[in-house]
């Protein structure tokens, strides 16, 4: 693979900037694509700030189709885009959990985690969600986890759906009968404000072994032949249906036995297989916007995490340079111990130092979105991020180019 000299040139610049207490570990940069695209896949070039882009606006425009816009974004778009700033455009990479409508509105943030307590109250969570949705200029992503089977958030919306198939089941389901079932209950999550579905796995059914995965097991995997991406395509277009985007994961597909959600996870499946693994997702790049990273070490590969390492996301971006990179939960236990070194982090006391090291990792590798079920440290995110922007353009460009991916895909979805 060439390198282009000039982004290590700018890295190492940058790195200087930051404080020693704060230095990340070593990193093989990879220069990031689509910095700036034409409306017809013209080739890149440096995108502008928002001051030098304010003339892009509906009016002066003209209608050739050899106009650029920065980081491709449509047209209609752009004075949306020259209205914000570098912390707003920050805050689009962030989803969090869910809070009260006031604290949405305040911080502005890109997305929202819905969680089964949530809708034990309908008329207080549909509230919350009309309230922003009314008020906020762009709509958030509302996420929820909505597999089947194990994992069920709408038990608690009515009685009919405490039990919903899983994905194991609706492997041996007709494809009609699947898209059905996924347009009803993409309906159910659309008629309480529910726009993003964090499903489904596509993770293996078998790990390296051959031996049944964890997945598996728990009945959440599709499983690792792309011949079924029929029958998960038909899934994610009954979902569609009900205006529910769907989100593919944990790439590059998850096979390790341990909860990487409470302890360091880690694979040593060989490279080829996880070549394999990865098919599935590439397969159903072009009907999945968003695909979640997985949080274990694939060691051939890296001794970092998944969502950590700029190799493995690439490879999510090279399957389609429009999909909108999600990482899982970046306050789980794991994550943060291996950014700080300590497998036995628990405490809500975790180091500020570690904290700006894990949201320089996540965006260094490339990711678009970062999750996370700590709304104060989300604030913080929000605001170490527009900080970074500050020490450096390269940082800037990288918020930048994050946040008009998100744009696009909501802008494609409806939700601008």
């Amino acid at each position: 693979m060439k390198f282009n000299i000039v982004p290590v040139i700018v890295f190492l610049a940058m790195s200087i900037l930051v404080q020693a207490e704060d230095s990340l570990p070593d990193v093989k940069f990879v220069p990031l694509n689509s910095l700036t695209e034409a409306a017809g896949n013209q080739a890149a070039e440096p995108a502008s700030n928002s001051a030098t882009s304010a003339s892009y606006t509906a009016e002066a425009l003209p209608q050739e189709d050899s106009i650029k816009t920065p980081y491709g974004l449509p047209r209609e778009l752009m004075p949306l885009w020259d209205s914000l700033t570098i912390k707003q455009k920050a805050a689009q990479m962030v989803m969090v959990y869910m809070t009260p409508a006031s604290f949405m509105l305040e911080h502005e943030f890109g997305g929202y985690l819905v969680m089964k307590n949530h809708l034990k109250n309908l008329d207080k969570f549909t509230e919350n969600i009309r309230t922003v949705n009314d008020s906020m200029r762009i709509k958030p992503l509302v996420a929820a986890d909505q597999e089947g089977g194990l994992v069920n958030r709408i038990s608690v919306v009515a009685p009919r759906w405490e039990h919903t198939p899983s994905a194991k089941q609706m492997r041996n389901m007709s494809e009609d009968s699947i898209r059905t079932l996924a347009k009803e209950i993409g309906a159910v999550l659309d008629s309480v404000g529910i726009n993003l579905n964090l499903a489904p796995v596509l993770d293996p059914a078998k790990d390296s072994r051959g031996k049944h995965s964890f997945m598996e097991e728990s009945k959440r995997s599709w499983g690792e032949d792309t011949t079924n991406a029929t029958k998960v395509r038909a899934f994610v277009q009954g979902m569609r249906e009900s205006n529910v985007a769907c989100v593919s994961k944990h790439f590059p597909g998850y096979d390790s036995w341990t909860n990487s959600d409470h302890q360091i996870a880690v694979s040593s499946t060989p490279k080829a297989k996880v070549a394999k693994n990865v098919e599935f997702f590439k397969t159903l790049s072009s009907d999945i916007p968003v695909t979640m990273m997985s949080s274990v070490s694939f060691v051939r590969i890296s001794s970092r995490p998944a969502v950590f390492e700029p190799k493995i996301v690439k490879m999510a971006r090279d399957m389609s340079p429009e999909t909108v990179i999600l990482t899982d939960d970046l306050w789980g236990v794991s994550l943060r111990a291996w950014v700080s070194g300590n497998e036995r982090v628990r405490s809500k006391n975790y180091p500020a130092k570690d904290f700006r090291k894990l949201v320089r990792t996540a965006l260094m590798a490339g990711n678009d979105m970062f999750m996370i079920t700590y709304p104060q440290k989300a604030v913080e995110m929000v605001n170490y991020l527009a900080a970074l922007s500050k020490q450096s353009k390269y940082y800037r460009q990288r918020i930048e180019e994050s946040a008009a991916r998100i744009l696009k895909m909501k802008y494609k979805a409806g939700l601008l």
